[in-house]
Formats: structure tokens, sequence, C-alpha cells
């Protein structure tokens, strides 16, 4: 099976996304170019939760990740077709990536067998509460993420713990590949029957392989020789205690080649993004900035900025917790170098006093500030990157 190359037409099998080995700093998507590094927050069902795309917009963000796995149940594939896309039925004119679906099964399946199943053809499961079974082929992924109108397609991979066994991880590996393969000649397919201006959705395959770097790179290696615009990080980035897979993490994005754009999904902590970024990630996404938001977790930066500006050295992130009682009475911003709506107009104990209330508007403020937070920790990380290539001799 033949790779694929930058600017394709529609009759055309590309090779890569781009020629020069060099760390790119943009990609072009069907939705305008995404400046990288970037950070994708969760919009699983079509919206990130307790602000709009307008909010999105203020607050820098660029591109957005959506699920298959969910919108096929809710509200439906036929629904979203009626609704003109992902990006008409949300009012998001930027990029968008639909996740295949893989990881989700992985929760609800490999955690509850009871509801539903995973073979060599595909996923069949049904949620509790749901009316019919629903099947995930690679096949039917990438139709639906392709009618849905998404700008990067993920392939259906088969997710695992980091712990689980090595037969499981063997298996993952295998159905992973196969999945990878099968997801490209369907991919290849549509692209044959659907008409693109100049730009085409790009194809991302997925690296598995769990805790076992041998086995990562085994499987990176047998997904370059089928070839993809881009590469993800598969599986839960995170050990039992809770701590980034720092060793797997790097593994995989050495076994890539550098000039491929790689992903590293699910990874959304800050202080994880800035390493991810430094092993060369590029793109970034998580639910976490934005629950922790709604939940009362505010991220600052321990430096305020000065002549100097920010820098991210030891110690960086500061989280504010607004229900604590210090907060009652603070006339001030969550971050008085942050431009954000909320810092800009509104107090941390007025803050506080709406979630003591349980007031909604407290969601959107602080799920503003936070993914503000995100966008100004790319911003830094992309001056850094900047100033590391002007520095190399």
């Amino acid at each position: 099976m033949q790779t694929m190359q930058t600017v394709p037409t529609v009759q055309t099998v590309p090779k890569t996304i781009m020629s020069e080995p060099a760390r790119r700093t943009s990609l072009p998507l069907i939705h305008g170019d995404l400046a990288l590094p970037a950070f994708l927050p969760d919009a699983t069902l079509g919206a990130v939760r307790a602000i709009d795309s307008s909010d999105l917009e203020a607050s820098g963000i660029r591109a957005v990740v959506m699920n298959v796995f969910h919108l096929m149940q809710k509200p439906g594939s036929s629904t979203i077709a009626a609704l003109g896309g992902l990006h008409e039925m949300a009012g998001w004119p930027h990029a968008i990536i639909t996740d295949s679906g893989g990881f989700q099964a992985y929760s609800l399946i490999r955690q509850n067998p009871k509801f539903g199943r995973l073979s060599d053809s595909g996923i069949r499961f049904k949620p509790e509460g749901a009316e019919r079974e629903f099947q995930l082929s690679p096949e039917k992924s990438i139709q639906l993420q392709m009618s849905y109108g998404a700008d990067i397609v993920i392939c259906l991979d088969d997710c695992t713990h980091v712990d689980s066994s090595d037969e499981e991880q063997d298996l993952s590996v295998e159905r992973t590949v196969q999945w990878a393969a099968r997801c490209k000649t369907e991919f290849l397919k549509l692209l044959k029957q659907r008409k693109y201006g100049d730009r085409r959705p790009l194809l991302f395959g997925v690296v598995q392989g769990g805790g076992d770097p041998a086995r990562r790179h085994r499987c990176a290696q047998r997904l370059l020789e089928i070839g993809f615009d881009g590469y993800g990080y598969g599986g839960w980035p995170l050990d039992a205690s809770g701590k980034l897979l720092e060793d797997m993490l790097r593994a995989t994005r050495d076994a890539i080649p550098a000039e491929f754009p790689m992903h590293a999904l699910g990874v959304g902590h800050p202080e994880s993004v800035a390493a991810c970024y430094r092993m060369g990630y590029d793109m970034f996404d998580c639910a976490l900035p934005t629950r922790d938001a709604r939940t009362g977790r505010l991220y600052t930066f321990r430096k305020a900025p000065g002549a100097e500006g920010l820098s991210l050295e030891s110690g960086w992130l500061k989280t504010l917790y607004i229900d604590d009682d210090k907060h009652i009475k603070t006339n001030g911003p969550i971050d008085a170098g942050c431009d954000c709506l909320t810092c800009t107009r509104y107090s941390v104990g007025y803050l506080r006093h709406l979630h003591k209330c349980g007031d909604t508007l407290f969601y959107r403020l602080a799920t503003l500030h936070n993914l503000r937070f995100m966008t100004r920790l790319i911003e830094l990380l992309r001056a850094e990157g900047s100033t590391a290539e002007t520095t190399e001799p």
C-alpha cells in the first residue's frame, strides 16, 4: 500500500504531508491552517461544555476534538447530516478532529464486557440504556468521520491499558495494524468518490503497544509501512498513580520520523503538555482543563508577567481552588497577566460566590479562563520552539 503526500488531489495517493524533515509549525487543513503546537479541547458530543463557539474563538482555540463513538449515538448520523455536518451543526468554522472511538470502546467494553465485545471485524456495543446495539468497524468509523466533515480522521484502534497482559498487548498491536490498513483502504476509496478542493481530510494512524517500547516501535514501523499523514499516541497516557508515562510517550514519538505531526491523544494536564511538546509532540487534547474549570480548579502561572515575560521554569504552574475560604473577599482576578474575559472583568471573590450559589455562569467564566490559560501555554511553547530553532548551529 502506498503512502500519503502533502496537498493531494482526489486522484493521487500521497506519500507524506511535508518534504523537509524540520519540525512543522502549522498543519494545512480544510478549514484553515492549524498553527502548531495546538491544544484541542474535547467537544465530545459536538460542544465544549458551558461555552459556545465564539467563546472558544475568544480563548484562542482553533480546533476541537469530537467523538464518532458518541456522535453516532447522539444525535445520530442522520441528524448530523440533516443539520449540515459537524461544522454547520456546531457553528464552528475551524478545524475538527474526530476521534475514532477506540478508547471509548476500551472504557466501555474492556472494563465491563456486558456492554459489548471486540473482535477482528470491529466493535459491537450497547451502552446502558440504549435501545439498540451499535456496530463500529474500521470501515464504518472512516465512513462516519468523513461524512461528518472532519478535517482529521483517526483510524479505529484497539486500545489497552498499559498494565494489560503481554497477550492482550500483542493482540492489540496486531488488530490495530490490521484495522489501520482497512481504514486507509476505505479512506482512499472515499477520497475518489467525494469532491474536495485544494485540500482533503488527513488520516492519522494510532500507535499502540502498552508499556513495552519494543512493541510500540514494532507497531509504529508497521503503520509507517501503510503510510499516514500523521500519527497518534494510543492508550491511556498515565500510570496507575496518575503519572505521565514519559518513557512510553518518548519511545513512541522517537519511533515516528520527525517530519510527521504527532498527536498526544488524551494528554491535557498543563505540565504534561509542556513535557510532551519537548519530546516532539505537536497536538494535544483532553477534557481535563475544562472539567477542572467546572469543579473550581483554575490554572495560573506562578510568575506574573513582567517586562521579561513569562517563563516555563520549574514550578511554573499554580492551581487556584475557588472554594478555599481565603478567596471569599479576594478582589482581584485569577491571574493578573491573563487577558481572558473572566480575568479582565471579574474578581475571584465574585467567582467563588457564583460557584457556591451553583450559578451556571461560573462554569462558563471558569472554562473561558482555563482554555485561555492553555492557549497562553501553547504560545509560550511555540515561542520556545522558535527560539530553539534559531539558536541551533
